[in-house]
C-alpha cells in the first residue's frame, strides 16, 4: 500500500504541475490573441477556467486519496499480504460471503428495475408496475433458501 500512496502523491504533483503549465500557457496565448484582436466590444478572460479548475480538482483528488491511503496504511500497523513477497495467494483472499449460483431472482430483479427506469421515460404507470415486481423479486431473493436448498 505504501507504493500506492507514493504513486498518488506523484500523481498529485503531476496534476499541480500540469495545472500551472496549462494556466500559464493559456494566459500567454490569450494575451497574444487579445493584442491582435480587433476592437469589437467583447472582452475575454485571459484564463480558460474549465481546464484550470479541472486540473486543480484532479490534483486535490489525488492528494486526498494519497492522504487517506497513507492514514489507512499507518493505522493497520503493518504491510498487507499483497505487499509481502513471501505471501501466498490465499493470504489476501477475504471471505466474500455466499453466492447462489443457480438463482433466477437477480435476473428478475434486473428486469423489473429495467421496467421501472423505462417507466420513468415512458409513463409513471409503468414504473408503478415495475416497483411491484421489484418488491416481489427482492422478497424472493431474500427468502430463497428459507425452506432449504431448491425448495419451492
Amino acid at each position: 500500500m505504501r507504493a500506492n500512496v507514493n504513486l498518488f502523491w506523484i500523481l498529485s504533483g503531476f496534476f499541480l504541475l500540469a495545472d500551472v503549465a496549462y494556466t500559464v500557457w493559456n494566459i500567454l496565448f490569450n494575451a497574444q490573441q487579445l493584442a491582435t484582436q480587433s476592437v469589437d466590444g467583447r472582452t475575454s478572460s485571459p484564463v480558460e477556467w474549465v481546464g484550470t479548475v479541472a486540473l486543480a480538482l484532479a490534483c486535490i483528488l489525488a492528494a486526498f486519496l494519497a492522504f487517506y491511503l497513507g492514514r489507512v496504511h499507518r493505522a493497520q500497523g503493518g504491510a498487507l499480504p499483497e505487499d509481502t513477497e513471501t505471501a501466498n495467494v490465499d493470504d489476501g483472499d477475504p471471505e466474500m460471503g455466499f453466492y447462489s449460483p443457480f438463482s433466477w431472482w437477480p435476473v428478475m430483479l434486473a428486469g423489473s428495475l429495467a421496467i421501472v427506469f423505462l417507466g420513468l421515460a415512458v409513463g409513471i404507470w409503468l414504473s408503478l408496475i415495475g416497483l411491484g415486481i421489484v418488491l416481489i423479486a427482492i422478497v424472493g431473493w431474500t427468502y430463497e433458501y428459507y425452506r432449504g436448498f431448491f425448495a419451492r
